[in-house]
């Protein structure tokens, strides 16, 4: 089982999809049992990849690696290959989980069209776990595209008022991202061709070959910039990094309670994936000049403000949620453009938080949602008076948000931080009056729809959380006081990818003492004082030969 336990976990929402097509659609309580049954299942066989996954966490490259290069399409080089390093790991876990939770949570929320609905989402499932599966580019943009139809469908059709705006919007800014990055795509494959005369998608391969574009004498830096643009507009609309985030306000505010849960907890997701995935391994010449690199700092801090601001000036519950996703993604991508082991750590942590944390705001949302059909801010007031359970969980997720210590979020902020301010303290002192904002429109929002008596009696009758409604917080905030109160678990599982990250963009970094490098070896434990003083910046230009082998 443990050789094929990846593909075990990535196709077993697909069976139940399967599954769900032979049940008749006038069975609406077996089609949500069955779906139910299937979405926890899918969390269920993940569940063995954690104590095997802790014993190899220290093993260098990739792990439970299925498939093999060129054996699914040989004439063009596509494989099946599917394996995962600590970075993915974590997200899969974060992704069956939500996932399950998300069904869960649409038990009395999806009154029509309940099967296919079901159908749609449980192939979402499969789609998004292929994308932090797939060691095949190939393979990778299959899944890449795959997941964007049933998100699609699920805004356009179980959406609110304004659904097909949202869906549609949704759709073009995904697909223009994915048209540059499958020419980026391409134009890889030809490279590598070019440099080993093998045709191959296989992106250990391409890892190999990839760097040396920066100075192929046949292409130069011009074209190396190019490439890391194709790949960057693709990750940066999914992320969504500033100026490429409108749509996601519109698809969070439309789309049903459930699809805003995976799309903030996972979708969002993929983006900063594949910036820690391709670019930074693909282009280290690209990311480490000053200019490019400035810029991506740039747009991270303009994402951590602006998203905080817009969220203290709105209206609509939810619509304040999604942009403080803005806000908090930009915490995420300033961690991964600060290059250094602790920023990277930090911001997959903070991927991770952010899906536990604000996957919990939308559950919150959703259920004052589905008792008054109202998200208007001014509709509440005194709602811990009749909903106590409620009042207590939200204040919990609140504070996670917000990023309270002892709670998931101030980990991942903090490390976020503290590896930027190694870097360039400017960066950091930009950056920190974004944790402030959180803190006021999270704590604003709170004492409007919680505090004081009820002024409205269309509240004074509401019932409080059912079992079911209970039962999908639970092992989010387990997991909100499991992260904030002992997180070294999770960056031991994260120290062997992201040393290795940091060594093949920045080779002359120095690493934490006692740190596990690329090769499994204790790095130096002594590092010269100058260069713990003063880390480098940029890296020089690096002559190709020393980064043939990389990864």
């Amino acid at each position: 089982m443990q050789s094929h336990i990846l593909s075990i976990i990535l196709f077993t929402p697909l069976v139940g999809a399967i599954v769900l097509l032979f049940v008749p659609k006038q069975n609406e309580d077996a089609v949500r049992w069955i779906a139910n049954v299937f979405a926890l299942a899918g969390f269920l066989v993940s569940l063995p990849l954690v104590p095997w996954f802790w014993e190899k966490r220290f093993e260098p490259g990739f792990k439970f690696i299925e498939g093999a290069a060129n054996n699914w399409i040989p004439s063009i080089g596509a494989g099946y290959v599917l394996g995962i390093d600590g970075i993915s790991f974590l997200l899969i876990m974060l992704t069956t989980l939500l996932g399950w939770i998300s069904i869960l949570s649409s038990w009395t929320a999806i009154e029509n069209r309940v099967k296919e609905y079901y159908i749609w989402f449980l192939i979402l499932q499969t789609g998004m776990l292929g994308v932090f599966m797939a060691l095949d580019f190939f393979l990778f943009f299959v899944f890449w595209e795959a997941m964007l139809v049933p998100m699609y469908l699920l805004i356009g059709i179980w959406g609110g008022p304004r659904k097909l705006y949202a869906a549609i919007k949704f759709f073009l800014y995904t697909l223009a991202g994915s048209v540059l990055m499958l020419l980026g795509i391409l134009f890889l494959y030809f490279h590598h061709h070019g440099e080993t005369n093998v045709y191959t998608f296989s992106i250990r391969e391409l890892y190999k070959t990839a760097p040396h574009i920066y100075f192929d004498p046949n292409y130069g830096p011009g074209i190396a910039i190019l490439l890391f643009f194709a790949f960057f507009f693709a990750f940066a609309i999914k992320v969504p990094m500033f100026p490429f985030h409108t749509w996601l306000p519109d698809a969070h505010v439309e789309a049903p309670t459930a699809g805003s849960v995976i799309l903030a907890g996972v979708l969002l997701k993929m983006g900063t994936y594949g910036f820690i995935r391709f670019s930074l391994p693909f282009f280290p010449d690209v990311l480490t000049h000053t200019k490019v690199r400035s810029w991506m700092i740039v747009l991270s801090i303009i994402a951590i403000i602006y998203g905080a601001l817009v969220s203290l000036m709105q209206k609509d519950m939810k619509k304040l949620v999604a942009y403080s996703s803005v806000s908090h993604l930009g915490f995420c991508t300033l961690g991964i453009f600060a290059l250094t082991p602790l920023g990277l750590s930090g911001s997959v942590l903070q991927q991770i938080n952010h899906g536990i944390s604000t996957g919990a705001l939308f559950l919150i949302v959703g259920i004052l949602y589905e008792r008054r059909h109202t998200r208007e801010i001014a509709e509440y007031g005194g709602i811990s008076n009749v909903m106590p359970v409620y009042a207590t969980i939200t204040m919990i997720m609140f504070l996670s948000s917000m990023g309270l210590p002892l709670l998931n979020g101030f980990v991942g902020e903090f490390t976020i931080l503290q590896g930027t301010f190694m870097e360039n303290w400017k960066w950091g002192a930009w950056a920190v009056p974004g944790v402030v904002l959180a803190a006021a429109y999270l704590l604003w929002l709170y004492q409007r729809v919680f505090f004081g008596q009820v002024t409205n009696p269309k509240n004074e009758k509401l019932h409080d959380l059912t079992p079911r409604e209970v039962l999908t917080f639970v092992p989010l905030i387990i997991m909100a006081f499991w992260i904030g109160l002992y997180p070294k678990p999770f960056f031991e599982i994260l120290e062997q990818p992201v040393n290795q990250l940091v060594q093949t963009v920045r080779p002359d970094y120095p690493l934490p003492p006692g740190a596990v490098n690329a090769t499994n070896e204790p790095a130096a434990l002594t590092v010269p004082v100058a260069v713990a003083a003063n880390p480098p910046t940029a890296v020089q230009a690096r002559p190709a030969a020393s980064v043939k082998g990389k990864n």
